[in-house]
């Protein structure tokens, strides 16, 4: 299979300028690409893996990329995909920003290969520099208006009511902009980026067709969805961010666990670098048998590990096997922390834990596992009750919580049967 080939197995491709000439130009030796990320916040989402992951793809295959952090356009921002005008953001806000991204991207992406290493380019670099009126005689010259208007990202905004400022209408200009100055200073030849994406990358495309004569190609990916099609990547908390500290690599692994089953054979395929084989593999089992979710366990496996690397990986393992019953151990308190966020939470006092303790029983009813002390009891003589995952035997029933009870001087983690968690934190 070649490398097309299994971009398109793993469903990555959903347009392309010219598919036959670029497949040629790959066929002939290791181009230049590269996909741009606006910093609008100051962390990526899981939305936009994609393109991080597409890049890595090439990168692996022996091709030179670029990853565009949008210093110049994120001032501006892309109407593509969207319904509203965009807040705009302050220098500050867009410097801190892309410092922000820069450190997410070099996760993915090599930037130490010794053939053909990353490269991080920030279009404020030779956008900032240029003057309004050489912008327009320079760029803008170069593009009919009726042709701007027929973009999807600019009609779609035309027949909304809010309409499109000037300020988002020029994006595509400026993206057309960044693929010519890529192409003249760093001979990039092609340009990846979602769907979405696909006016402006055109627009690029053109500009360096009418300016300097050469070929340039598009390349699209779908933009991914949720079986219902929702946008992907949001939950009922928000987005899940690629910044451990916004959304934490256990959320991050739970978050691809819990994936539809109707979805994880596409995301197996498009966010792991698992093999076709391995894939198929996973997919027959999880045919046959989908209870043991083995599918789904290696999808967050593999995406978690990438994102976060292998001892994030570890620790967010240990924080789901805490959830099944597993001995707390040495599991670090930021991990312990995770869990705490997955199960109900009840506050307690020191003065609670103070001697004589508080009794379990009531320990219990305060947690909200036993509706009366009465079946508190009944519940611990019948083994079922486990305190920090540690069962408590039936004469736990005149046992009482205290100081020393508290995992990291702050918690109480308590388990009624196999599933049923609460946690007790001091105040």
């Amino acid at each position: 299979m070649t490398f097309i080939e299994d971009l398109q197995w793993r469903g990555l491709l959903a347009d392309c300028t010219d598919l036959d000439a670029l497949s040629k130009r790959l066929n002939e030796g290791p181009v230049t690409l590269y996909c741009g990320f606006d910093p609008t916040g100051d962390s990526l989402h899981v939305g936009h893996l994609m393109g991080q992951l597409t890049l890595k793809r090439f990168q692996l295959a022996g091709h030179h990329v670029l990853a565009l952090a949008g210093g110049a356009t994120g001032m501006v921002g892309d109407p593509s995909g969207r319904s509203s005008e965009r807040n705009l953001l302050t220098r500050d806000q867009l410097s801190h920003n892309i410092a922000c991204i820069k450190e997410q991207l070099s996760r993915l992406l090599d930037f130490d290969a010794p053939a053909n290493p990353a490269r991080l380019v920030d279009n404020a670099d030779w956008t900032a520099p240029v003057s309004l009126l050489d912008f327009l005689r320079d760029v803008g010259k170069y593009f009919s208006l009726n042709v701007m208007l027929a973009k999807d990202s600019v009609k779609s905004r035309l027949e909304n009511e809010g309409g499109i400022s000037f300020t988002e209408f020029s994006y595509q200009l400026l993206q057309a902009n960044d693929f010519y100055h890529l192409r003249h200073t760093l001979n990039c030849e092609l340009q990846i980026g979602g769907s979405d994406q696909w006016g402006n990358i055109t627009a690029g495309t053109d500009l360096i067709r009418k300016k300097l004569g050469v070929p340039a190609w598009g390349w699209t990916f779908p933009l991914i969805t949720k079986s219902d099609g929702t946008k992907f990547g949001k939950t009922a908390s928000g987005a899940v961010w690629l910044d451990a500290q916004k959304t934490s690599p256990y959320k991050l692994y739970q978050f691809f666990v819990n994936t539809e089953d109707a979805k994880v054979s596409e995301y197996l395929r498009k966010f792991t670098f698992l093999s076709r084989p391995e894939i198929e593999e996973l997919e027959a089992k999880h045919t046959a048998n989908p209870g043991p979710r083995e599918a789904h366990k290696a999808l967050a496996r593999e995406v978690t590990c990438l994102v976060h690397g292998q001892p994030a990986l570890d620790a967010a393992l240990k924080a789901s096997d805490i959830l099944f019953g597993a001995e707390i151990g040495d599991t670090s308190e930021e991990t312990f922390r995770d869990v705490v966020g997955e199960v109900p939470t009840k506050e307690i006092t020191a003065a609670q834990l103070a001697a004589p303790g508080f009794p379990l029983t009531e320990a219990l009813v305060h947690a909200g596992l036993a509706p009366s002390k009465g079946q508190a009891r009944k519940d611990i003589e019948g083994g079922g009750i486990y305190i920090n995952n540690v069962k408590a035997d039936a004469a736990a029933v005149t046992r009482a919580l205290t100081p020393s009870d508290l995992l990291y001087g702050k918690h109480v983690l308590l388990r009624k049967g196999k599933r049923t968690y609460a946690v007790l934190s001091l105040a």
